[in-house]
């Protein structure tokens, strides 16, 4: 039985060593807050594999309310929890992978002043995320949401000096502010046409708003679950990096590389994933919908790693990657693969963590350099490093028997037999992730080369004394460096089950009944699951037949014209590029959507708020209401300044007038 406390201890955990660390660091030190902030987020993963070991062993899942904040008009707002497969899963996924971060930094933000205040922010995304999952109705669902929007912001921006740190936070914090008013009006759709914020009341209530209709504009019929789900998508598209929201991720490296993996990989770009898994009852009521998010997420998991393909800053390219991958897990929701998105969701925290982690160690060993094009031939400085980042690499771009291949390949086949039984939307999904596999194999081992194969180019990229500047204005020795073991001991955590993960654990999970309790599909009308089903004969089975299919074989096309040209002829990248010009610099202009939001949306935004501001403030407010009240005061002022002359004949003068005037109008005032 899984007990109350227990998920108390969990969430709230992570929130008092944030506090501790954050109003009393100066007091206990640095050893002090990181020992609290790693103790509190230990403490909530050890819990939270207790209750994925209860639930495992035939618990019932946990759905009580723990606090009620309002009960106004038959409609409730509680604190609760609902702890089934689906909650447990990610539960222990955000916390394990926030502990190694936690461990992680100790190393790699050494040398910082806001050592203390980092670890503050780092533990209270923790429980922001924790709240997001564990909820049970969309109030504290939004509370979460909301809450790992505000920590982003703070992270990203952490070194707040720098310019281009405090554009990246506020670029972060204004575009998840369009996908979460989309999210907003679906909560209040939810709450409108079903009358209450709690999960299991609404999904009752699902199959009855299947057959309510609304005209958003008169003459417009729309299903209600199609506004429903296509709202509440829009909120998905602003936190999990969706295009047209995708353009904050790219630049939210910005923020200290612990929190680009904490982000990118197992937290905040999940969310979204997360959620319409868990709103399964809500989407299978409309197609329409499901149409719009198979579009959205292969449009992403094909065009945006297409961009990974031309970029330099080693950051840059998993952070595209990662954008891809989203993409790919979107597509499976698309599909009503609902447990292959959450599987994929699950292993790609961990190698997308390793590979985040393995990113920064390089750049701890080359002296805060990211430029790939300054490094080259690490292999041999940094072999812990390397080996781990290889095994990232392979389970990124799916090579069977790595964990990436079992969810990878997975969401691939659901999205063929998709458009086997769909239309043309399916069948530019399945193309959009067919093809992506050579796109991201091709990134990947770029990335992987010209990191730690090849010329040794960091020799020749600094000061002419073999000497460079860190990005803390450091001056020191440019000699490679393997980083120390807490930075090292997170990458072989993280590699183990970027290794291992998959094949133990892909027949339970996705044709074992593993989210029978959390997930809802309507398998006559999507039948990708019970085909997937139907066609899996075990994990070794899959692996052996994933050597044959087309995607290994796509996979292996992308390794090999990699190979070719950033390991056995290098000076052909440059040549390609200037031969490739114009689509290589579409791709370095990504699309051009970095400068439809900030000259178009952003630019647009202050041009109107200008005008208000001139029109309004300006010439209404100022110059009439206040300005032209003084204005009018003071004339009048004047006016009446010049009557008061102070002569005896002047006032003399005007008693005739006023009495002459006074007998005009008796006068003529009839009797």
């Amino acid at each position: 039985m899984i007990s109350q406390t227990t998920l108390l201890i969990i969430a709230l955990a992570p929130l008092l060593g944030s506090i501790i660390a954050g109003f009393f660091g100066q007091q206990i030190g640095r050893a002090g807050s990181h020992g609290v902030t790693i103790l509190g987020v230990a403490v909530s993963c050890g819990l939270s594999m207790q209750v994925l070991w209860q639930l495992l062993h035939g618990a019932p899942a946990f759905n009580h309310n723990v606090y009620t904040f309002f009960d106004v008009g038959g409609v409730s707002a509680h604190v609760g929890f609902l702890i089934d497969h689906l909650t447990a899963m990610m539960m222990v996924v955000v916390s394990f992978v926030s502990l190694l971060v936690h461990v992680y930094t100790i190393g790699y933000m050494a040398d910082d002043d806001g050592y203390t205040r980092f670890f503050s922010y780092i533990s209270l995304f923790t429980f922001s995320m924790l709240m997001l999952v564990m909820s049970n109705n969309f109030l504290q669902l939004f509370f979460g949401w909301e809450a790992v929007g505000l920590v982003s912001y703070l992270l990203i921006g952490f070194w707040y000096t720098r310019p281009t740190a405090i554009y990246a936070n506020i670029k972060a914090f204004v575009v998840n502010r369009v996908g979460d008013m989309g999210f907003l009006l679906g909560i209040a759709g939810v709450l409108l046409w079903a009358g209450s914020l709690d999960y299991a009341t609404v999904f009752a209530k699902a199959p009855a708003l299947g057959t309510m209709t609304t005209e958003i504009l008169s003459g417009h019929v729309w299903a209600v679950p199609t506004v429903i789900c296509i709202c509440l998508f829009i909120g998905a598209m602003g936190k999990s990096a969706q295009v047209p929201l995708h353009v904050w991720l790219p630049d939210s490296m910005e923020g200290p590389t612990p929190i680009s993996a904490l982000i990118h990989a197992a937290t905040m770009v999940t969310a979204g994933i997360f959620m319409v898994a868990r709103m399964s009852p809500l989407f299978e009521q409309s197609q329409t919908a499901l149409d719009f998010v198979l579009f959205i997420g292969a449009t992403t998991a094909f065009f945006t790693g297409l961009i990974g393909m031309v970029q330099n800053d080693i950051k840059r390219v998993v952070a595209y990657s990662t954008l891809s991958q989203l993409g790919y897990m979107t597509v499976a929701l698309g599909c009503s693969a609902y447990s292959v998105a959450v599987y994929h969701l699950m292993t790609h925290a961990f190698f997308k963590a390793l590979l985040f982690l393995a990113a920064g160690s390089v750049i701890i060993g080359m002296h805060h350099e990211q430029d790939m094009r300054k490094m080259g031939g690490l292999r041999k400085y940094m072999p812990i490093t390397y080996i781990t980042s290889l095994v990232g690499t392979l389970a990124l771009v799916g090579m069977p028997f790595f964990a990436g291949f079992y969810s990878k390949d997975s969401i691939i086949d659901a999205a063929k037999i998709a458009s086997e039984h769909g239309g043309g939307v399916a069948h530019y999904a399945y193309w959009c992730v067919l093809l992506g596999v050579f796109v991201t194999s091709f990134y990947s081992f770029r990335l992987l080369y010209m990191t730690f194969h090849g010329e040794e180019r960091f020799r020749h990229a600094h000061d002419d004394h073999g000497h460079g500047h860190d990005a803390h204005g450091h001056h020191g020795p440019v000699e490679p460096h393997e980083s120390p073991w807490v930075v090292t001991l997170p990458l072989i955590l993280l590699a183990i089950p970027s290794l291992a993960i998959g094949f133990p654990t892909i027949g339970s999970m996705l044709f074992g009944g593993f989210f029978n309790d959390s997930i809802t599909v309507n398998a006559a009308q999507h039948p990708a699951m019970a085909t997937l089903g139907e066609e899996f004969h075990g994990a070794l089975q899959m692996a052996l037949h994933g050597f044959m299919g087309a995607p290994f074989w796509i996979m292996l096309a992308g390794f090999a014209v990699a190979t070719y040209i950033y390991l056995l002829h290098p000076v052909l990248a440059p040549k390609l590029k200037k031969t490739f010009a114009v689509p290589a610099k579409i791709l370095e202009e990504k699309y051009g959507f970095d400068i439809f939001w900030a000259r178009g949306v952003a630019g647009t935004g202050a041009r109107i708020g200008r005008m208000f501001w001139r029109a309004g403030d300006g010439a209404v407010i100022d110059g009439v209401l206040i300005d032209g009240t003084t204005r009018l005061i003071d004339a009048s002022a004047g006016v009446l300044r010049r009557l008061q002359s102070g002569y005896l004949y002047h006032y003399a003068f005007a008693m005739i007038l006023g009495l002459v005037a006074l007998l005009g109008v008796l006068m003529r005032w009839p009797a």
